[in-house]
């Protein structure tokens, strides 16, 4: 038996879906969701992973939870 691998989008497709995802959260009142999405959904693809380091989450995403929806969709938003 063989497993078809399936290619992954590219890096800019990718994040800007990481980004739609995080942001209906952030819509949605979520916030710690949002963060959650966003540093899952990069962790899922070979050309963001690196994004998802220790210093996003700690430096910049939990700050931005507690400084509420438009400090979350901005740290959303600076990820390049």
């Amino acid at each position: 038996m063989t497993v078809a691998l399936v290619p992954s989008p590219p890096r800019d497709e990718h994040l800007a879906w990481c980004r739609r995802r995080a942001l209906e959260l952030v819509e949605a009142d979520d916030l710690m969701g949002a963060f959650a999405s966003m540093m899952h959904d990069l962790m899922q693809h070979p050309e963001t992973e690196g994004l998802a380091r220790p210093s996003s989450w700690h430096g910049g995403g939990l700050q931005a939870v507690a400084g509420g929806p438009n400090c979350v969709r901005k740290w959303i938003e600076g990820f390049r």
